[in-house]
């Protein structure tokens, strides 16, 4: 079982979004044996605070199932623990690896890579941005990228 974390800032908008987006994609294609996926944030400024609003209102409008969310800091434990941690920017991958160490540099990937028109583009914040539709349309293409990735990939687990 491939396990992944999404991680953005405060863990309010950007990675909560991958991960309710990831879990409809497994949901939906009978794939849940095979993935497992959480979010979490690299400050603790927004913790224990719900799914910010505007993030909640465009999963709803594209058809995202929505689940209990609370935003949770990152434990190096977890990033020990898990395959792949997905940032959506650099700066979360700067500040992860100045929060947990260096030892888990090779698993910390942005979402972006794992498109191909898109190589390399950082997921703007949209709680600064305001443009949800924008964060939500990259969060998406990344998302697929990286289901299409893992599948392609073939490692099975045990499970």
């Amino acid at each position: 079982m491939y396990q992944i974390i999404f991680i953005c800032y405060g863990n309010i908008c950007r990675s909560p979004m991958a991960e309710m987006i990831f879990k409809d994609l497994i949901y939906q294609n009978n794939k849940r044996y095979k993935f497992s996926c959480i979010s979490r944030a690299t400050s603790i400024e927004e913790l224990g605070n719900p799914l910010y609003p505007e993030a909640a209102k465009i999963l709803k409008e594209n058809g995202i199932h929505l689940e209990s969310h609370r935003a949770k800091q990152i434990t190096k434990e977890e990033c020990e623990k898990y395959d792949y941690i997905i940032v959506m920017e650099k700066r979360n991958k700067k500040d992860l690896l100045n929060l947990v160490g260096e030892s888990i540099e090779n698993k910390v990937h942005l979402l972006m890579e794992f498109t191909e028109e898109e190589k390399g583009i950082e997921i703007e914040d949209p709680w600064y941005t305001g443009d949800f539709k924008a964060a939500y349309q990259d969060i998406y293409k990344g998302c697929i990228g990286l289901y299409n990735y893992l599948l392609e990939k073939g490692e099975d687990y045990e499970i």
